[in-house]
């Protein structure tokens, strides 16, 4: 009997373990992100940004870019957490008032969708998750592939400036750099090459590449970055005058000259063409493993497609909050 005692409380004892696994388990699950997370609770979540995203693209084309790289800048920051939308204060330097941050938009475009949302389902809907949504919705607006977004992203509550540095990648970066800073983020060197296809939309600053056309005490023509195209640094440096200050400084110039506005493999072509506008951009066909990828990609467009839909999902992921970590902000810029 004694050992039947001892079987019916192991065995009870062996019930309550699999119930808190279970209950763990479940727990875990609802943690994790995952689509249509807002199926139930807001099922116009989704909705509302792509309305919102196309009004602002068909008003300026720019602003899809613009979005990806609010996503981007986002994630690999704290994580994709928001953090890069949050304003700041008298005693506080945010992260988008940081250097690599200043040329960020699309800020506008979130708070109406923010607006939008909180009058549908108040309290519900994450500001990280907006961000990703909108990603999503420029590069499909734009020609690219419009794939799922996991969600079910909390935000943060902090926000500083300092935490930029040694995160986020200067446009002068090397392969051995870039490599490094998205393995730091789980994300492999495949990934990395198919995520700076995103460059194949929006512009730069004159002076994120300037230095790739003047050299000091030259002209254009002489002394210019031996890697890029000549062409295409006479054609560059009638756009970014080095007597404009700081060789153009403000001015903008499409990442794609071809198909600025088009998410498509045109960015690759361009590397392969010895155009790639930024340094970090042309360095991929340097590396004898990137410049595979480069190739690949150009000449397959549903490859890169797929690849990098895939890539955007995983980078989505990066140091996110869920369950009861981080919470949803009323107000995007005010943590």
């Amino acid at each position: 009997m004694a050992m039947r005692g001892g079987g019916a409380t192991m065995l009870s004892w062996y019930l309550q373990v699999a119930a808190v696994s279970l209950l763990a388990m479940a727990t875990g699950l609802e943690a994790q992100l995952r689509v249509g997370f807002y199926d139930n609770s807001c099922p116009a979540a989704e909705i509302i940004v792509q309305q919102e995203v196309s009004k602002a693209v068909s008003a300026n084309p720019g602003l899809a870019a613009g979005l990806v790289r609010l996503h981007f800048h986002d994630c690999f920051v704290r994580g994709c957490d928001a953090s890069v939308l949050i304003d700041s204060t008298k005693v506080n330097q945010a992260e988008k008032d940081a250097g690599p941050n200043t040329s960020l938009r699309g800020f506008e475009v979130v708070d109406r969708i923010k607006a939008r949302v909180e009058q549908a389902c108040f309290g519900v809907v994450s500001c990280a998750d907006i961000l990703a949504f909108a990603a999503r919705d420029s590069v499909a607006l734009t020609g690219g592939n419009a794939y799922q977004v996991p969600a079910g992203r909390r935000d943060g509550s902090v926000s500083r400036s300092s935490d930029t540095g040694g995160n986020l990648p200067p446009p002068t970066a090397s392969v051995s750099q870039l490599t490094q800073m998205f393995a730091a983020k789980g994300l492999s060197q495949r990934e990395m090459v198919a995520l700076s296809g995103a460059h194949t939309i929006g512009a730069s600053h004159c002076s994120s590449f300037s230095s790739r056309l003047y050299r000091a005490g030259t002209t254009a023509g002489g002394g210019q970055d031996p890697t890029m195209d000549p062409a295409y640094v006479a054609q560059l440096a009638q756009q970014c005058p080095q007597s404009g200050g700081a060789a153009g400084g403000g001015a903008l110039v499409p990442m794609d000259a071809v198909t600025p506005n088009a998410f498509d493999e045109g960015f690759f072509k361009g590397v392969m063409n010895n155009r790639g506008l930024l340094s970090s951009d042309q360095a991929l066909l340097g590396d004898k493993n990137t410049a595979v990828q480069v190739v690949a990609y150009a000449n397959d467009a549903s490859t890169f497609q797929s690849d990098f839909a895939a890539a955007m999902v995983k980078m989505g992921a990066v140091g996110v909050l869920t369950g009861s970590s981080g919470k949803v902000r009323a107000n995007c810029r005010v943590a």
